[in-house]
């Protein structure tokens, strides 16, 4: 049965699974540990009217942001919205909805999401335009709180670095970020990973996501792993 979740490129892997208007929660931080191959093969499907949950929406022609130049994305649930100039001339024009969230509010309601929790009070946000229409309730540690509710995805889009054929996951160091609250938010998951082993090859106790939550996988071996800024300190003359 193991064998069954492995695809043998993205666009086999999504085929069956997404169409329009769809909620899809994609993982990464930045252009960290994103599904480079499934953001490719999800806008190559032509799917559109997406709302995607997600950190940020990449940067402009790579990652989600080539969603958002071939207009497929409708609603961005999101933290980061910076270093992307099409996102930013779509919200400003009306064009883009957005549902801003405070980074580990995000993070919680995700994790809400695949935890069965519906939702949950945290003081982020009280007092700000984050909390606006939303529930808040003085508890009594005198401090006010603001009611998040959970995230689910119709499908969850991860990357990860290594997989077993049974779909046990290995992230790698910083790549690890929101890959797993996103990948258990998801009602089918879908996991992008640079390496396939057998089972067992992976010692239990390293695993960081199981298998039980990963559906299909597909491998992508020479991700580009690209860098969004890079800074260096200029040598002394």
């Amino acid at each position: 049965m193991s064998k069954r979740k492995v695809f043998a490129s993205a666009d086999e892997a999504l085929r069956g699974l997404v169409a329009d208007g769809q909620t899809l929660a994609v993982g990464g931080f930045g252009l960290c540990g994103i599904p480079e191959a499934l953001i490719a093969a999800l806008r190559d499907s032509g799917a559109k009217g997406l709302t995607a949950i997600s950190n940020n929406a990449g940067v402009d022609g790579f990652g989600l942001g080539m969603l958002l130049e071939t207009r497929q994305i409708r609603k961005m649930i999101s933290s980061y919205v910076g270093e992307n100039k099409e996102f930013e001339r779509q919200y400003l024009a009306g064009e883009l909805e957005l549902e801003f969230n405070p980074q580990g509010t995000l993070a919680e309601r995700l994790r809400a999401g695949g935890a069965g929790i519906p939702a949950f009070f945290t003081r982020t946000g009280y007092g700000t335009v984050v909390a606006d229409g939303k529930e808040t309730r003085q508890f009594p540690d005198g401090h006010w709180y603001v009611l998040e509710t959970a995230l689910k995805a119709d499908v969850s889009l991860v990357k990860a670095w290594k997989a077993d054929e049974a779909g046990n996951l290995v992230f790698r160091k910083t790549a690890r970020n929101f890959n797993p609250a996103c990948a258990m938010a998801g009602k089918v998951c879908v996991a992008e990973v640079e390496e396939l082993v057998g089972i067992g090859d992976i010692d239990p106790d390293h695993v960081h996501l199981p298998g039980i939550y990963v559906d299909r996988i597909v491998v992508n071996p020479t991700p580009e792993k690209r860098i969004e800024q890079r800074t260096v300190r200029q040598g002394e003359k």
